[in-house]
């Protein structure tokens, strides 16, 4: 047992040994060390005092008023760079339900253990590998079991971010909670509203990356925190689709999640997937086989957009996961569309964004009960894509600028500059041959002799032509979403 911990954790717990302080693995690197998986990180309490563990180790951080020091050390995992070495302690009331109003240091691991939210982790382990497990959390791993250290009311009163932890942890193990801890998780559901975005964000975030994302949804619905978190999702609830879905949309939502999580995929396609038709619910008109759900696609990017920020999500996060719920309608078939469709499609979608957006149509796919995630009609198109990749397809590709507009035109920075540029993108994307600096300067001078009027008239075109990934689909698309 001792072999499978890293050096230079057992390097540091034994010079605390060493020194006369008891020392012991604690937490979640046990309960990962029991289940035989790879610990994120590697904690140690002791019977050292801070000032005693800064003295053992010089090279060392201490910034906080938990009794938490963090010790450098000369591994190069960025897992095992810092060990955090805290001092046994016992905590006060949590007055505000998250923080504790006071920490005291104990004398024992027990007493520290005692303080810790489930069983599964009030468990500690010395450097020679005895354990010390006074709630029965070595049973209840074995067991596959959440279950609080002593009366749950009480743990979730104390920190009420354990009571998604309780859900996190059942989807990232796989494990049941217990029955009294799951009784209080619905009892005290409430007092999510007291904890930090940014807390319940985190969370949300390990329960999304998790192999089992969308059972720990399932779960925060079951024990009611969900609308706590995502009331925009749970609108989907019983709600029904039309011929072409069997799944209500919240189902739909979850089994496009699944998909995503099976492949592995990025945090911003399992969220966009989720999200893909949460607009659904407040566009839908009719029932039954022949309703219909139009726009559902930019209703539910202002939707994502909300519920992220309230979350507290990055800016260009909300940003990546919004535009690709906007876009995820995209239509393409075989023979009805030109390589400069394909050019359009590119601009209108962003090639950065591609690779994401073709996932999240997998995921839809999926989770409509499809057996294929990517038909040959997807494949036709990648190839398509592939093909017309190199061409220029936004106004950055083109060998003009708009400052070399201005100067071949002789005209301030203006609407007008805006409007030549388009009309020459246009005009690329439809032929890239013409993307030579000679040629684009020529046609500056031709577009700058015409008037204004004019100018807006072509323009106009270029922003109000019908893509072609959509012209060759209006009647396939009303057929799909039932609109007369």
């Amino acid at each position: 047992m001792k072999e499978r911990i890293p050096e230079v954790v057992l390097e540091v717990a034994e010079k605390l040994s060493g020194a006369g302080f008891e020392a012991y693995l604690v937490g979640g690197c046990v309960r990962d060390f029991l289940l035989n998986r790879e610990p994120k990180d590697w904690d140690i309490t002791t019977g050292a005092k801070p000032e005693e563990i800064q003295k053992l180790f010089p090279d060392s951080i201490y910034e906080n008023k938990f009794g938490t020091v963090g010790v450098k050390t000369r591994s190069e995992d960025p897992k095992l760079k810092i060990i955090e070495i805290t001092t046994f302690r016992v905590e006060g009331k949590y007055t505000d339900k998250r923080h504790p109003d006071e920490v005291r240091f104990a004398k024992t691991v027990e007493e520290d253990l005692s303080r810790r939210d489930f069983t599964i982790n009030a468990l500690a382990m010395s450097p020679d590998g005895k354990i010390v497990d006074p709630y029965g959390g070595q049973k209840d791993i074995k067991g596959k079991v959440i279950r609080t250290v002593g009366k749950p009311e009480e743990r979730f009163e104390e920190d009420a971010l354990r009571l998604m932890r309780a859900v996190r942890f059942s989807a990232e193990l796989d494990f049941e909670i217990d029955y009294g801890t799951r009784k209080a998780i619905e009892e005290k559901a409430g007092l999510l509203e007291a904890i930090a975005k940014e807390r319940i964000r985190d969370e949300l975030v390990k329960i999304l990356l998790s192999d089992r994302a969308s059972a720990g949804i399932i779960l925060l619905e079951e024990v009611d925190l969900l609308r706590y978190i995502m009331p925009e999702l749970r609108e989907g609830l019983a709600v029904g689709q039309n011929k072409h879905h069997i799944y209500t949309v919240f189902e739909h939502n979850l089994r496009a999640l699944d998909y995503t999580a099976k492949k592995n995929y990025s945090l911003e396609v399992r969220m966009a997937s989720l999200l893909h038709d949460v607009g659904k619910p407040r566009v839908k008109k009719g029932d039954g086989p022949d309703s219909t759900f139009y726009n559902h696609d930019l209703v539910g990017a202002k939707m994502a957009i909300g519920l992220l920020d309230k979350l507290r999500f990055s800016k260009t996060f909300v940003e990546h996961v919004a535009h690709l719920v906007k876009y995820h309608l995209f239509y393409y078939n075989v023979g009805e569309v030109t390589d400069a469709g394909v050019r359009r499609f590119l601009n209108r979608v962003g090639p950065e964004y591609l690779d994401d957006l073709i996932r999240v149509r997998e995921a839809d796919r999926i989770g409509s009960g499809v057996p294929k995630a990517v038909p040959y009609k997807l494949r036709h198109l990648l190839f398509m894509i592939d093909k017309v990749r190199r061409d220029p397809i936004s106004p950055k590709m083109l060998k003009v600028d708009g400052k070399a507009v201005m100067e071949e035109a002789g005209i301030p920075p203006s609407p007008k500059v805006g409007r030549i540029i388009a009309i020459l993108l246009e005009e690329v994307l439809e032929d890239p041959s013409k993307n030579v600096k000679s040629g684009l300067i020529a046609r500056v001078r031709e577009l700058n002799e015409l008037s204004e009027k004019k100018l807006i008239e072509m323009a106009s075109k270029g922003k109000e032509k019908v893509e072609e990934f959509e012209s060759g689909a209006e009647e396939e698309m009303k057929k799909r979403h039932y609109v007369k």
